[in-house]
């Protein structure tokens, strides 16, 4: 079953416009599906754009404007990238248990705004934008690199709130219950994905060049404008809409399970499941959420639905003694996740040198088309966007019917599967940067160029591997989406799209652990480290094979856990 339609003259209708799974709306034609697509698609393209668009270059911004060295500007983005990453628990947990997924994207979207025309301001204002010299060597004040990282931990606040939210509330708005729209459901967060890399395409290309040859206040003030768009689009669609009625706090449901089950430590879970606890009605006691069925695995925690004598003593049931079976099964969902999730990490690793090293690599490389016109290095993450931009249309209109006929899945690949074969093409990313930087060295032995900028290789040389990882992107992050969507309990849908999310904070976490402790291990003895500020005497190479081989062994533990991964099942499904 899934999210129902409503409309006012809906007798199911509620006053904070939400419904219930297992309520009927008496007209679900005028609202959801591709219908109100096109305004949430809208305000995901808007959003990215403006996130993209001061994000893709960020680096490049912190080294020049704010006069930071390499690594600490890496790690600055790092830090803030994966705060951007982690703030989408706060956003998950206010839209599943209080706000539902519509307001939590409104309010958030109004901070995200907030924070995108501070940094404009920072960047664009006498006095708080920092002052450069004749020869473009900026100094900023301390004040002044406070208000522009203000305005970027706002901005990460913000997008706690719609990261999480967007896709799931775009997949809501196709009924499970309803054949003809369940088969909608798969290409909506193909095609979700592909919105995002149309405004990935636009910072990449227009928004870099502006931050680059024309200033950052115009720079940073498109994106800001892209935003306010985003949120204009977004309330468009409201009556079209069909929001899923929040179901309390998640966490406390977890909590009352673990504790039930720890309480009952020493009863026996009897051998006949039928027997345990479970609301005799057709509702499940989770608003807004399907009754699951039992499952085998993790069978501790069933002993949180045994029923005892104590537990009926006085007529009335005390959750934190007793659970339904829904909710013993809430939890082991979410615990048959964290495996999955945590493969996710290195992937998100790999994903994030896009955004650090492989813009300071071609930073060293020759940036000329043309005599000139030079490009900047960071806008080579366009090619990552047109990669995926190929690959989604292929994939949804070719790979899926041609692998179905093989596979006999009605999506051609289990998610699972999509997710391994991303993993798998992101090793070859890694592989093609470190030979590309061996040759790149290489040339800067044989003709002495250790003290030039940039050597006479062209930048465009990196696009093999900015491809490789769209590639891998269009098979891992959809079908990450997709995959933490479907297995999460109805009524936690939020929480596990952010879950799903933290692995790209993990991920810029743990380049950032990488690099402090490459770094420290490598400059001993006076030596120049793996990644110095002039990368011609250093060794980027080793730093991108050390990922490829952490990519391996991931790929590996990754196939082992899916190979013992228990699907949920919902109460009257087939499986």
């Amino acid at each position: 079953m899934g999210t129902q339609a409503i409309t006012p003259e809906d007798d199911i209708y509620t006053q904070d416009g939400t419904t219930d799974y297992q309520k009927k709306p008496a007209n679900k034609n005028t609202t959801g599906t591709w219908k109100a697509c096109p305004y949430i698609l809208g305000n995901e393209c808007c959003e990215r754009l403006a996130y993209y668009g001061m994000g893709a270059n960020l680096v490049n911004y912190l080294k020049v404007q704010l006069n930071q060295h390499n690594v600490t500007a890496i790690n600055n983005v790092s830090n803030w990238s994966g705060t951007c990453y982690i703030t989408p628990l706060l956003g998950a947990f206010l839209a599943d248990a209080y706000l539902g997924r519509y307001w939590t994207i409104a309010i958030f979207s109004i901070i995200y705004v907030m924070g995108m025309t501070l940094l404009t301001l920072s960047a664009s204002v006498p006095g708080i934008r920092p002052s450069c010299d004749a020869e473009g060597v900026c100094h900023p004040k301390t004040i002044q690199s406070v208000v522009a990282f203000i305005a970027l931990y706002t901005i990460a606040l913000g997008t706690g709130g719609i990261k999480p939210c967007v896709s799931a509330f775009g997949a809501d708005q196709f009924d499970d219950t309803d054949e003809e729209e369940k088969k909608h459901k798969s290409s909506f967060f193909n095609w979700f994905y592909f919105t995002i890399n149309i405004g990935a395409l636009i910072a990449a290309s227009v928004l870099v060049y502006i931050q680059t040859h024309v200033g950052w206040s115009w720079g940073f003030g498109i994106p800001a404008a892209a935003m306010a768009i985003a949120v204009v689009s977004f309330f468009s669609g409201t009556r079209l809409y069909r929001n899923q009625k929040p179901g309390g706090s998640p966490l406390t449901r977890i909590g009352q399970v673990i504790i039930a089950s720890f309480r009952k430590f020493h009863v026996k879970v009897p051998s006949d499941k039928s027997l345990l606890y479970e609301t005799a009605d057709e509702e499940s006691v989770v608003q807004g959420s399907r009754k699951l069925d039992h499952t085998e695995t993790l069978s501790f925690f069933d002993k949180a639905a045994v029923e005892t004598d104590l537990d009926n003593a006085k007529g009335m049931v005390d959750s934190w003694k007793l659970c339904t079976v829904t909710q013993v099964e809430e939890l082991k969902s979410i615990i048959r996740l964290l495996p999955i999730w945590a493969t996710g990490i290195i992937f998100a690793t790999v994903y994030g040198q896009m955004g650090t090293l492989f813009v300071v690599q071609g930073g060293s490389m020759d940036a000329h088309m043309g005599p000139k016109f030079e490009i900047p290095s960071a806008s080579l993450s366009i090619f990552d966007t047109i990669s995926v931009l190929f690959w989604v249309p292929v994939y949804d209109r070719l790979i899926v019917p041609f692998a179905r006929k093989f596979t006999g899945h009605k999506n051609g690949f289990t998610q699972l599967q999509r997710i391994g074969i991303g993993l798998f093409i992101s090793i070859f990313a890694m592989v093609v940067a470190g030979v590309l930087e061996v040759v790149r060295l290489g040339i800067v032995r044989r003709n002495n160029y250790y003290d030039h900028k940039q050597i006479p290789m062209s930048i465009f040389w990196q696009v093999p591997q900015y491809f490789i990882i769209g590639c891998a992107e269009v098979f891992a992050n959809i079908g990450q989406l997709e995959f933490f969507y479907e297995q999460a309990p109805d009524a936690m849908r939020s929480l596990c799209s952010a879950l799903s999310l933290i692995t790209g904070a993990l991920g810029s976490y743990l380049s950032t652990l990488l690099v402090t402790v490459v770094t420290d291990v490598t400059t001993r003895g006076g030596k120049p480290g793996w990644i110095p500020d002039n990368l011609n005497r250093g060794h980027v190479h080793y730093f991108f094979f050390l990922l490829a081989v952490l990519s391996v062994v991931n790929l590996i533990v990754f196939i082992f856990i899916a190979r013992w991964y228990t699907y949920k099942k919902t109460v009257g499904s087939l499986g």
